[in-house]
């Protein structure tokens, strides 16, 4: 009787191991923006993706009732993710990525991130943070430009193949931005515009000369979005074509060499 007793004592502990199944693996280097892959630092409010194995046992995408309360979930799949110690809003969760968002009450410095599936944790790791931290969305549909629409032709996302002219009006999609007024709490979907309050720091530049600052109408949260920000300009008629454009707030600047589609 003893013997079958440790044998199945045994035999417990080996399935209960396979049920939780292999903790989730990652890195401080497979954290990243999930705006354009850019790595750190990061924002408070800015989308991240993180990239590991074993994240989550299956796939789950953010639908519109899972946004309870006008707020994004902070489980999505039975995975969590704490950015020193409280849950982040989440957007995308999948057994190799998850997009989550960093806390607004995340401060400069470091911070501290783990992700927890079904009560099983992977690693604590460490990003570090800045005030702002602004990087352009890249079109996903054309390698090299950034996403951006034309107010002047209905909101259209200009591109290659349909380009923006110079003198229009062009909205540019942003994370990173930092600190708006009035503040969102973490994760709330903006219900109307809120301006960074970091405004006079901002600074835009087409093919490196920068935009007088008269030419930026808005710069601030995307309302109907959790973690967007936008940026509506007026284009120089002088622009060029396919002109290389770059944010900057202080001393952290999005990341160089991104065209903007125009003819």
């Amino acid at each position: 009787m003893g013997l079958l007793l440790r044998t199945w004592l045994a035999l417990a502990v080996l399935f209960a191991g396979t049920a939780r199944g292999q903790a989730p693996a990652y890195s401080a280097a497979g954290i990243v923006n999930a705006s354009n892959y850019a790595p750190g630092p990061f924002a408070p409010n800015s989308v991240l993706s993180l990239f590991g194995t074993n994240l989550a046992y299956s796939t789950q995408n953010l639908t519109s009732d899972a946004i309870v309360g006008g707020e994004l979930p902070n489980q999505m799949a039975g995975v969590g993710v704490y950015v020193d110690g409280s849950l982040a809003p989440l957007l995308y969760v999948s057994p190799l990525q998850i997009n989550f968002l960093v806390p607004v009450t995340e401060v400069t410095g470091a911070a501290q991130v783990t992700v927890v599936r079904q009560g099983v944790a992977g690693p604590t790791v460490t990003i570090n943070l800045a005030s702002a931290a602004p990087q352009l969305f890249d079109d996903p549909n054309n390698l090299g430009y950034v996403l951006a629409e034309d107010w002047n032709l209905g909101n259209a996302v200009i591109a290659p193949n349909a380009p923006a002219q110079g003198g229009n009006i062009l909205i540019l999609f942003a994370t990173g931005l930092g600190a708006v007024t009035p503040m969102t709490a973490s994760g709330e979907v903006a219900e109307y515009a809120s301006p960074i309050i970091n405004a006079g720091s901002l600074k835009v530049t087409i093919n490196g000369t920068a935009l007088d600052p008269s030419a930026i109408l808005y710069a601030g949260l995307t309302p109907g979005s959790a973690g967007l920000y936008q940026i509506n300009l007026v284009l120089p008629a002088n622009a060029g074509s396919n002109p290389l454009v770059q944010v900057s707030i202080g001393d952290q600047a999005s990341a160089a060499g991104r065209q903007l589609a125009v003819q």
